[in-house]
């Protein structure tokens, strides 16, 4: 017996035409389309209610929402495909204004040129290009240069040079910043650590497994 055989006669979802609302499911849509065939509109709107209640329960978590009966009136007539005439509490929705594409969204047309420091360490460059030469910039270098260390050590863990820093900062703002030779950034302790964003204050801190078993032991024993 081949597998055409075998498979005659069954009827499977990838082969039937796609739901409107999916979270109804199949059988609300064939209520639906019997609906529709009803000759009597007083009997027809009858049934769409009983639809209506049918679909409220199918989804209760339509109630969390402002105005849910008509929203559920609203996909009574898009699964209807826009066309049932009902004595309805609601006006039929114009099919435009659900079938119209949404605007999209503008974008930033550049790209990170290093995203390991983001976005907002370019466009401080950016600024510190305008300033103009003096003991001002330089500090601003210099405490920038220190931020942009840390970030670098967050996405790689390995040692890195302070000139590497300043590497980058010549190449981000496309060398129109020189970085002075005075500037020195202060040595990184030994105990420091920079983790990535999300993880807790004390993941992977020295000494925080050891503090934890120190406060355990501290706790006075209950007595029996």
């Amino acid at each position: 017996m081949n597998s055409e055989s075998i498979n005659s006669g069954l009827d499977y979802n990838t082969q039937r035409e796609r739901l409107a609302m999916p979270e109804y499911g199949r059988n609300v849509l064939k209520m639906i389309e019997k609906l529709k065939e009803i000759p009597d509109r007083d009997k027809r709107s009858e049934q769409a209610r009983a639809v209506i209640k049918v679909m409220e329960t199918l989804n209760p978590q339509v109630h969390a929402q402002d105005n849910y009966e008509h929203k559920l009136w609203d996909h009574l007539y898009m699964m209807a495909g826009f066309d049932l005439d009902v004595d309805s509490p609601y006006p039929c929705p114009v099919e435009e204004e659900f079938n119209t594409a949404p605007v999209p969204i503008p974008m930033k047309d550049t790209k990170i040129k290093a995203s390991h420091y983001g976005r907002n360490i370019e466009k401080i460059i950016n600024l510190l290009c305008e300033i103009p030469e003096g003991e001002a910039k330089t500090e601003m270098l210099r405490c920038l240069a220190i931020y942009m260390r840390q970030q670098y050590l967050i996405w790689n863990k390995d040692s890195v040079a302070d000139e590497t820093i300043f590497s980058d900062i010549e190449k981000l703002s496309d060398y129109r910043i020189k970085v002075p030779d005075t500037i020195t950034l202060s040595k990184i302790s030994g105990d420091a650590n920079f983790s990535r964003p999300g993880m807790g204050i004390n993941v992977g801190q020295p000494g925080s497994q050891k503090n934890r078993m120190y406060r355990n032991n501290r706790r006075p024993n209950k007595k029996k």
